[in-house]
């Protein structure tokens, strides 16, 4: 199976890294910089599952190839488009698009792009990094990711990528419910990023402060809320069920996007937040969610 990894970044790197260890085909669809640096140095992994440095094939856009079997989509939201258009060569009938992207939305773009046969549902779980000299590090015992069909079947396809994953240096499984999985992965992100990169910590401070806890679950409620508009099958005792779940996360665990607003890099609170207020009905009440996505949007705002 020949896989085109779309970035080599903190995600995409980490997992494609791992499928290059086990000796899967592999290539990695990356900008010239980063290409000069997994040249020279290779691509590196520094985890607590083990540290690899790999030689890897890179392919720059619009360079030609092959269509390739299984594109595993691991871009930040905000550079979906452009990167949907450069790869409109390497998409071929037979091709499995397997997006790793946090939310929702991206899939309606994607099948704007490319159609609905070659989507697969898809999320990862991975608390990573690109540290400044452009190794991958990976700090906690999760790293998995969730795999399936939209509409629920066991494929073929989904078998072949089954294969390709066994054996590597990571989690990975099936669901035959990848919707409602990347729902509950959006509600737990949604909370996550959006409180953590609000309060400027880690979850076991903002967990631990006075009405921190009580806070948390509010706005898991109104997420929920909102999530079960759309995928009416989620439990109704979910927030409850994923607060239980961050309390038993490492403390000094962060969201990618607070990691990323501690460097000043760009954040994807338009593709999470923004995006769900979309999805809520106009009579909702969100004093919570809104007041995260205004804060957030003051910092995005004064990147530009």
């Amino acid at each position: 199976m020949r896989v085109l990894i779309v970035g080599a970044g903190a995600v995409g790197g980490y997992f494609g890294g791992r499928l290059v260890e086990k000796g899967a085909d592999v290539t990695f669809l990356v900008r010239e910089r980063r290409k000069q640096e997994l040249d020279r140095h290779g691509l590196v992994i520094k985890s607590v599952h083990g540290d690899a440095a790999l030689k890897v094939k890179t392919l720059l856009s619009g360079q030609p190839a092959d269509p390739f079997d299984l594109i595993l989509l691991s871009v930040k939201a905000y550079h979906l488009g452009q990167t949907l258009a450069s790869l409109q060569p390497y998409v071929g009938k037979n091709t499995a698009i397997l997006p790793l992207l946090n939310g929702i939305s991206h899939l309606q773009e994607i099948k704007k792009h490319f159609g609905e046969e070659v989507l697969l549902g898809g999320l990862c779980f991975i608390e990573s990094t690109l540290n400044a000299q452009g190794q991958v590090e990976q700090y906690s015992a999760i790293h998995e990711i969730v795999f399936g069909e939209l509409h629920g079947e066991t494929t073929e396809r989904v078998r072949q990528i089954g294969q390709l994953f066994a054996g590597a240096n990571m989690q990975a499984r099936h669901s035959r419910q990848i919707k409602v999985e990347m729902w509950k992965k959006y509600i737990f992100i949604n909370a996550m990023s959006g409180l953590t990169s609000l309060m400027r910590s880690s979850i076991g401070p903002i967990l631990a402060s006075p009405f921190g806890r009580e806070t948390y679950l509010r706005f898991l409620h109104e997420i929920v809320a909102i999530a079960r508009t759309q995928e009416p099958s989620l439990p109704a005792d979910l927030a409850e069920r994923i607060l239980s779940n961050m309390e038993k996360l490492e403390p000094a665990m962060k969201s990618s996007m607070l990691r990323d607003m501690e460097k000043g890099l760009p954040i994807e609170t338009d593709h999470l937040h923004g995006a769900l207020i979309q999805l809520a009905a106009k009579k909702m009440d969100l004093p919570l969610l809104k007041t995260v996505y205004s804060t957030l949007k003051i910092y995005q705002n004064g990147r530009n």
